[in-house]
C-alpha cells in the first residue's frame, strides 16, 4: 500500500495513568473510524508527573502494552505508542521507550530515547533528564511493509541531525518524533527543526505532541505531519484532538528523484579533524 491515512493523537497527559489510557483508547477508536492505518501518540502518553520510575512498566508485557496490543488487534491498525517509561533491570532509571505494535498485536519494534534533555543555563533553568532516564544506545528503524519504514526517535532527539540521516540511509521513509516540547523553545524551534528533518532526508515527519500545563512547564502542542517537500499537511491546535493526513510513498519517491541529498553526500570528507 503506497498511500494510507496516518492519525496523530495530541494528548494532555497528566499523572493519572488510568485516565490517560482511557483518553488514548477513545482517540484510537476515533482515528480507526476515520480510516487511519497508522496511529501515533505523543511522548509520555501514559504518565506525565514527577515520579517516572514508579510508573515504569515491562515492554512488552506491561498493562499499557497489553491494552495497546488489544486495541491494535481490535481495530486492525499499526500503533506507534509515543513513549512510556520502561523498567530497566540494570539501572534504577527507567528507559523512555517507544513501542510499535502491529495489527496482530505484536511488538514490532521498541526504541529507547538516546539523547536525554540535559540543559544547564547559567542563572537560568536546569534540567538533567539523565538523572531520571537511562539513555538508549541503539538507532532503530522498522519496516512495517504495510505503512512504510519508520524511523524512531523521541522529543529532544530532533535536535541531532546525525540520527535522522542514519535512519534515512537505513531506509526510513517516515520519521516518528513524539514529544512533550516546552512552550519557549517550541514556538521558535519545533516546526523549523521538523521541517528541516523532512527536507534534508526526503521523509515524512509524524510529530505527535503533548498539550496543556505540565508539572514544570506549559507544553507547546502543535502536533503536525510534514511531507518530504517540507510542507505541513496537518496541524493540531492547543487542545487534545485527533488529526489525520495522507501518507503517499509514491510522492516520497518522486521528491527523492528531485532532491539528491542522500546520493550527493560526501562521507569520504566528513571527518572531524579539530577539537577532538
Amino acid at each position: 500500500m503506497n498511500k494510507f491515512t496516518v492519525a496523530v493523537l495530541q494528548m494532555d497527559s497528566q499523572d493519572n495513568v488510568e485516565q490517560n489510557l482511557h483518553t488514548a483508547s477513545a482517540f484510537i477508536e476515533e482515528a480507526a473510524a476515520r480510516g487511519a492505518k497508522l496511529i501515533a501518540m505523543p511522548e509520555n502518553m501514559h504518565y506525565v508527573g514527577l515520579d517516572s520510575a514508579a510508573h515504569a512498566e515491562d515492554v512488552p508485557g506491561g498493562p499499557t502494552f497489553q491494552l495497546m496490543s488489544r486495541l491494535a488487534r481490535q481495530h486492525k491498525v499499526w500503533l506507534h505508542c509515543g513513549s512510556i517509561y520502561e523498567k530497566n533491570s540494570s539501572d534504577p532509571r527507567p528507559y523512555n521507550c517507544t513501542m510499535v505494535i502491529s495489527p496482530e498485536g505484536e511488538l514490532a519494534a521498541k526504541y529507547h530515547k538516546i539523547h536525554p534533555f540535559d540543559v544547564v543555563i547559567p542563572d537560568g533553568p536546569v534540567n538533567r533528564e539523565s538523572d531520571r532516564i537511562c539513555p538508549g544506545r541503539e538507532i532503530v528503524t522498522v519496516d512495517t511493509g504495510e505503512v512504510g519504514c519508520l524511523g524512531l526517535s523521541i522529543c529532544y532527539d530532533i535536535r541531532f541531525a546525525e540520527l535522522y540521516r542514519i535512519m534515512a540511509l537505513e531506509g526510513a521513509q517516515i520519521l516518528m518524533t513524539p514529544a512533550d516540547f516546552t512552550m519557549p523553545t517550541g514556538k521558535d524551534h519545533w516546526e523549523a527543526i521538523l521541517r528541516t528533518r523532512a527536507i534534508e532526508n526526503g521523509c515524512y515527519v509524524v510529530a505527535p505532541a503533548q498539550c496543556g500545563v505540565k508539572p514544570k512547564f506549559q507544553a507547546y502542542a502543535n502536533s503536525m505531519v510534514i511531507d518530504p517537500w517540507g510542507n505541513v499537511i496537518a496541524r493540531a491546535s492547543n487542545r487534545p484532538e485527533v488529526i489525520t493526513a495522507v501518507i503517499d510513498l509514491d510522492y516520497l519517491a518522486q521528491v527523492r528523484r528531485q532532491i539528491f541529498t542522500l546520493e550527493n553526500r560526501r562521507p569520504d570528507v566528513y571527518q572531524l579533524t579539530r577539537g577532538q
